[in-house]
């Protein structure tokens, strides 16, 4: 029904763009248009380029974009695309941790001290856990040897939850939005450790604060590695603009990548190493971290 110049552009990064395209003859003109939440305050937008959309369209969406007033960033069609994907093991990260032992709260917390506008599980109630089972069922499908499959959500769902909407989820919320602490939560979190089959490392009951921000954000600049590798982005900056103004990344950090080689990529390999041994595939460094941080390279 559409005329022959125009484009179509959609919002979510749960469906297939090559999927959306399939019944069309018009593939040259479908393009990944993501926005962020809330888009009317986050600055940036994800333009994103299957293997047919065409140069004039991606040109043609960067010209929207400045008169909307939104940064661009042009990204390659995957699971996620980039900035979704890139910081899908936050959460998981999170999730691995409390059902080992670490408290919610203290994670949250640790978050925030480090510059994040909330911690994981703030968000996960701050988004819905419908929407957070929704895009964590496409990565379990298409990502399943590095996914964390906790059912602690499933069951706060159950239980009628569904975050901040429900005024119950990790957190209570009063009339006001405010959250507070919930009691009831450990009792979830029993039943989800049962399900899972593990048991609370006491090493991660006591976690310091900067353990904390690395267990979460390591996995992160893991994926962000991938994320480069396969040319889903071009260029590392790209990466870096994304975390800040699609995450919240704290700016005065410089983005995910510079933060990350301002540690180092044979300090960052060095501790998934560790841990993928002792927590499993989920930390597991990938191809592209473990050999720059042979060559002690930046990433």
């Amino acid at each position: 029904y559409c005329p022959p110049h125009c484009i179509l552009g959609s919002n979510t990064s749960t469906i297939d763009l090559d999927l959306i395209g399939e019944k069309t003859k018009s593939q040259d003109r479908i393009i990944g248009v993501h926005f962020f939440s809330p888009a009317h305050v986050m600055p940036l937008l994800e333009i994103v380029r299957t293997k047919r959309t065409s140069a004039q369209v991606i040109v043609d969406l960067l010209d929207i974009s400045k008169k909307i007033k939104k940064t661009p960033v042009v990204v390659g069609n995957c699971t996620g695309f980039a900035v979704n994907r890139m910081f899908f093991p936050y959460t998981q990260a999170a999730l691995l941790l409390i059902e080992r032992g670490t408290d919610v709260y203290q994670i949250d917390k640790a978050v925030t001290k480090f510059g994040m506008p909330m911690g994981p599980l703030r968000l996960c109630d701050l988004v819905g856990f419908g929407v957070a089972v929704a895009t964590g069922s496409q990565f379990v499908q298409n990502f399943p040897e590095r996914t964390y499959k906790s059912m602690l959500i499933p069951l706060l769902q159950e239980d009628k939850r569904a975050g901040e909407t429900t005024r119950k989820g990790f957190y209570l919320y009063d009339d006001r939005r405010k959250a507070s602490p919930d009691p009831e939560l450990k009792n979830f979190i029993e039943k989800a450790r049962s399900i899972s089959g593990v048991s609370i490392d006491p090493m991660l009951v006591k976690l310091k604060e900067k353990d904390i921000i690395e267990m979460i954000f390591f996995p992160v600049v893991n994926e962000a590695c991938r994320v480069l590798d396969e040319g889903i982005a071009v260029k590392a900056a790209d990466l870096d603009i994304s975390a800040i103004m699609g995450m919240g990344f704290p700016a005065y950090r410089g983005g995910i990548i510079f933060w990350a080689d301002s540690l180092g990529s044979k300090y960052i390999y060095s501790r998934l190493e560790k841990w993928s041994e002792l927590y499993g595939s989920f930390f597991k460094p990938c191809a592209y971290l473990a050999a720059r941080a042979a060559k002690g390279i930046p990433l």
